[in-house]
């Protein structure tokens, strides 16, 4: 038996390695043939970087497969733009690890990164960031910590689809959107422990048209943080917990922007568990001028939250002010809608709007929101905030 069985697996094991190609579905590239060990010892960065090029010159559509098993990769950059108009898939069925320890995948900040790449799809597979050394090393607050990296980022790319994929442990943020158009985020899964700091699961930033579906975020920050420069997100059955909820912010703090926006959001059907916020605006003090507007928060589940609803205009991660630019927020923050939210907080105040002082938030409108607190009505609190309310609203509305 032990004989067929090898036998099978080294069938099995050709036929992946030597997988023919269809001309009519396009040219495969599976990175076994470019050297990659499926072990988890040996580097693959360089096979995979060699898959990846002959795939990216293709000018028919083309797939980059990496097949089952454990594949060390140091860090990996794949760039365009590619020489066909059709996408490029990088089809990941095993599981990518990073080198153990910190400070394994250089000083850039990034793990692996696709750039520069129109029609691109990412599909499939686990990345194992292995972040817990680099976590210790912060906690201890050691000043000679290597530069975190986040898993994977997707960076000045337009019609791109990520589906299937599983961060884990990520060092930093485990996926990135930075200045792109056009972005599907579908079936993803993030896991790292409540306490691993910044480990964001879907960071997104300067990009326009991003949807995300059905992700399932397990993290010790923001499950979505939404940075500055974001317009026209739709996102949709995100399971968020252990984190710090999904997050518009922080603005008012990044160099180099002159006004920083977030406009035209969407968050649909989430269902947040234990964690420190739900649904959550936040902005730092200060001169830095921009603004948040056209934003729907729909069909969110609270349970046991610390926040469930929460604009922070006072913002200020750090013990006693220290390192945090003072005075009343510059940020604008207008047209706000929370529609069916429900569920139970941890905290006596469910619902809380800190607004800034010289900006007050105008065009809060809460509907049909239930939030109790131990079995009973919480409470609401409400600081330089105009608004309205449309059917039940409990906690009674102080807007």
């Amino acid at each position: 038996m032990a004989k067929k069985l090898l036998g099978l697996l080294a069938h099995l094991h050709a036929t992946v390695l030597f997988l023919p190609v269809d001309p009519a579905a396009g040219a495969m590239y599976n990175v076994l043939r470019y050297g990659a060990r499926p072990d988890g010892a040996a580097d693959a960065a360089g096979p995979f970087l060699r898959a990846w090029a002959d795939a990216c010159l293709s000018t028919r559509p083309a797939t980059v497969l990496v097949p089952p098993g454990r594949y060390l990769v140091s860090s990996a950059t794949f760039a365009g733009p590619c020489r066909s108009r059709a996408a490029v898939t990088f089809a990941v069925a095993g599981t990518v690890v990073a080198p153990a320890g910190a400070g394994g995948r250089g000083s850039s900040g990034r793990w692996i990164t696709f750039e520069n790449v129109d029609g691109l799809v990412v599909s499939g597979g686990t990345l194992d960031g292995r972040g817990r050394a680099l976590w210790e090393c912060r906690r201890r607050g050691q000043s000679s910590c290597p530069t975190p990296a986040s898993s994977l980022t997707i960076a000045n790319s337009r019609d791109v689809v990520v589906a299937g994929v599983r961060s884990v442990d990520s060092e930093l943020f485990h996926l990135v959107v930075l200045q792109c158009h056009g972005v599907t985020v579908r079936g993803v899964t993030v896991e790292a422990p409540a306490d691993s700091p910044n480990t964001d699961g879907i960071h997104l930033h300067m990009s326009s048209h991003v949807s995300v579906y059905d992700a399932r975020i397990s993290t010790g920050d923001d499950c979505i943080s939404i940075g500055p420069g974001n317009s026209n997100l739709w996102i949709e059955r995100v399971a968020c917990g252990p984190g710090h909820g999904i997050s518009i912010g922080s603005l008012g703090k990044q160099e180099g922007m002159a006004v920083e926006a977030v406009q035209n959001v969407t968050v649909k059907t989430t269902w947040f568990t234990g964690t420190t916020n739900g649904l959550r605006i936040k902005t730092w003090g200060g001169s830095k001028r921009g603004f948040v507007r056209g934003v729907t928060f729909a069909d969110a589940t609270m349970s046991g939250v610390d926040n469930p609803i929460i604009i922070d205009q006072r913002y200020c991660p750090t013990t006693g002010g220290a390192g945090c630019p003072g005075g009343s927020s510059s940020i604008s923050i207008s047209d706000v809608r929370y529609v069916g939210v429900r569920g139970s907080s941890a905290t006596p105040v469910a619902v809380s709007f800190d607004c800034s002082r010289s900006n007050p938030c105008s065009g809060i409108r809460l509907q049909d929101v239930a939030l109790t607190y131990r079995g009973r009505p919480a409470a609401a609190s409400c600081r330089n905030a105009r608004g309205s309310t449309l059917g039940l609203v409990m906690p009674p509305s102080c807007l």
